[in-house]
């Protein structure tokens, strides 16, 4: 049996995240795939330090803040989730890119990631997940620039998550 082709895009609970929802959905849309967001969180302090103390109410409303921040992004991006499309939302625990890499295994995969920030203070202090991603991936990777920018116009459909920024 064939497997059916995914979407996966990575969610950061970032600003820009609604130009790579929105690129993905309408890949997604494109391909008639299924849209599978994935956000990925760790324990406040590590892994390490989780282990040491580890506390599964904590671990449970940690688990949760990141489940609001997916839904959160899809409201910015969409007024909500997409009702055209199957969207299968993913909470995983772990670092962003081994756990986007967790999910999107198969080789008809497309991954969607923001391309991260330009500076070179920012490319020092915070982690290169579309870097990662590219590196690694057994899959197709499309970056969005991290200078993408949400649209705000609706087609002529009106559903705003088949819409791209020019």
């Amino acid at each position: 049996m064939a497997e059916s082709t995914r979407v996966i895009v990575g969610v950061s609970g970032s600003r820009r995240d609604a130009a790579v929802l929105q690129r993905a959905a309408a890949e997604a849309a494109r391909r008639g795939a299924e849209l599978v967001p994935v956000i990925a969180w760790t324990p406040v302090g590590g892994e390490p330090a989780y282990r040491a103390h580890p506390c599964p109410s904590l671990a449970a409303a940690w688990h949760q803040a990141a489940r609001n921040r997916l839904d959160k992004a899809f409201s910015e991006a969409f007024g909500g989730y997409p009702a055209n499309l199957r969207v299968s939302p993913v909470v995983i625990r772990g670092a962003a890119g081994p756990a986007l890499l967790e999910i999107a295994d198969r080789p008809e995969d497309l991954l969607v990631v923001g391309a991260g920030r330009r500076g070179p203070l920012q490319r020092l202090l915070f982690a290169r997940v579309a870097r990662y991603c590219l590196t690694r991936a057994h899959c197709t990777v499309l970056t969005v620039p991290a200078d993408a920018r949400p649209t705000t116009r609706r087609p002529r459909g009106g559903h705003p998550e088949l819409a791209m920024a020019a």
